[in-house]
């Protein structure tokens, strides 16, 4: 291979000496100014102080405060709410131990026995032909009725067979028996509900209700 032989450039012109040194004091300038620019537009950083504090270890819900678990008064002291006051449980007991009044029956008066103003014994009969009694009505045999000579009408008496027990109450609406003996003739159905019809007539005893 050939060799290269270097060669240097030499100005030697005057003018040219001149203008390279113009060239390289403008970029010597240049970049000295463009440094001083740009170390004047940022303020130098100011070093920062740390405070170094003692790390404490954060407090686990696994262990329990040393000030709950040894306070006695914590652990015995009763709930309010719990424990109920004796003197309010004393004052229920005393209320529902209160003896109960039974509140009178308004259906007193209605069952108590009527006053009787007379009584006595006589025959007693039936009868069950439909005809009109002696007030106007008609007669009804199923009807809890009778005949008596001298009672006023809707007058209730009380007709009780001795031999049974059995007692029936009648309305006056009738006037009879017109035989000897006898002071009552009652509807056939009140002579049935102390006596057997059959029998035809039975000694009975009365009471006159008032």
């Amino acid at each position: 291979m050939a060799a290269r032989h270097l060669r240097t450039r030499k100005f030697s012109s005057p003018a040219a000496i001149a203008a390279t040194a113009a060239v390289g004091v403008a970029l010597a300038v240049g970049g000295t100014v463009g440094a001083v620019r740009l170390t004047s537009a940022e303020p130098p950083a100011e070093p920062v102080a740390v405070a170094t504090l003692p790390s404490t270890p954060a407090p686990t819900s696994a262990a329990p405060s040393p000030s709950a678990s040894a306070s006695p008064s914590a652990s015995l002291s009763p709930s309010p709410k719990a424990t109920a006051s004796p003197k309010s449980s004393r004052t229920q007991a005393a209320s529902r131990s209160k003896a109960r009044t039974a509140s009178p029956s308004p259906t007193a008066k209605k069952t108590s026995s009527p006053k009787v103003v007379d009584s006595g014994s006589c025959g007693a009969s039936f009868y069950a032909e439909g005809q009109m009694t002696a007030n106007g009505e008609s007669f009804n045999p199923n009807a809890l009725t009778a005949a008596h000579k001298t009672l006023p009408f809707n007058t209730k008496v009380r007709v009780t067979n001795p031999d049974n027990g059995k007692s029936v109450v009648v309305r006056i609406n009738d006037r009879g028996p017109f035989i000897e003996g006898r002071c009552l003739d009652l509807s056939r159905a009140a002579f049935a509900s102390i006596a057997a019809t059959g029998l035809g007539h039975i000694q009975v005893r009365y009471e006159v209700l008032g």
